[in-house]
């Protein structure tokens, strides 16, 4: 590892301890446990919210099988093989991970639900830094950052503060939708990543109002089990993303492509036709 590197861990790290002194904990509320639709169906407690992570599994295991099994996606690099075989491996593990929790929720289930969604946050990090930043360093950042998300697991757990864990899941909701717009990608289809982030936003508001959706549909949904649906989108864009993707040669970023775009826009519409009249002279009689 060079020097800029260790600067940049140093920095890191820093400010890190300096967040951790400056603000407070934050424990697991109670609350949290306690979701709106309880139904129990064909013997299974919590019904739609343990069956609504069967996406998971189904997406999990095909990313997983294209990503090792003739390399179907293309990828040329060893970092990027490592990096989305863990994320793929992580969503799949979100299904059995979160079924559990949902069965009987409580905290000590509740760290399984959340290690694998860690795993696929911290891979997907790496992810980006291969392709947007810099292959080396991502490739070498893909053990310290799972640690670093398991690391925030245990230490809710032990400590019973999420300050850590919400940083891991967090920064990257928040850097990757950044960086896709700001800096020029490797590959084209570059917009899947918007779609995805936009997909994950809209599982947090599901997630937040779980009880009220469950209100408005007349007791036919919850918005948790919504929200499973939702963030199952992520890895489906993802892996659309993965099978359509080629080589982008003219690397543009899309803040870049947006304002190309947008001043052709301007462009035609500004543009008037000019039409050309010619007067011709008619002679007037006068009355005599």
């Amino acid at each position: 590892m060079n020097r800029r590197n260790l600067y940049a861990w140093g920095v890191a790290i820093v400010c890190f301890v300096i967040l951790m002194i400056v603000t407070p904990a934050i424990p697991q509320s109670e609350e949290y446990h306690d979701f709106a639709d309880k139904r129990e169906f064909f013997g299974i407690p919590n019904t739609l919210n343990v069956v609504s992570n069967f996406p998971f599994l189904v997406i999990g295991l095909i990313g997983l099988v294209l990503c090792c099994y003739g390399n179907y996606f293309g990828l040329r690099l060893r970092g990027e093989f490592w990096g989305w075989a863990v994320f793929f491996l992580g969503v799949a593990a979100v299904a059995v991970g979160s079924s559990y929790y949902h069965l009987k929720p409580n905290d000590a289930r509740l760290v399984w639900d959340r290690l694998p969604m860690t795993i696929a946050f911290t891979s997907i990090m790496a992810i980006f830094m291969i392709e947007r930043i810099d292959e080396h360093k991502g490739t070498v950042s893909i053990i310290p950052l799972l640690l670093a998300g398991v690391i925030s697991i245990l230490y809710w757990r032990f400590f019973d503060d999420l300050r850590p864990y919400a940083l891991v899941q967090f920064v990257p909701c928040i850097a990757i939708p950044i960086m896709a717009i700001l800096l020029p990608p490797m590959y084209t289809h570059s917009a899947y990543w918007l779609w995805a982030a936009g997909f994950y936003l809209l599982a947090k508001v599901e997630e937040a109002a779980d009880k009220p959706i469950y209100k408005w549909t007349h007791h036919i949904v919850s918005g948790h089990t919504l929200k499973h649906l939702c963030a199952a989108m992520v890895p489906v864009f993802l892996a659309l993303m993965l099978a359509k993707r080629d080589i982008e040669t003219d690397r543009q970023s899309l803040i870049e492509t947006w304002k190309i775009s947008w001043t052709k826009f301007r462009g035609n519409k500004m543009k008037v036709e000019s039409y050309t009249c010619n007067y011709s002279n008619v002679p007037v009689e006068e009355s005599p």
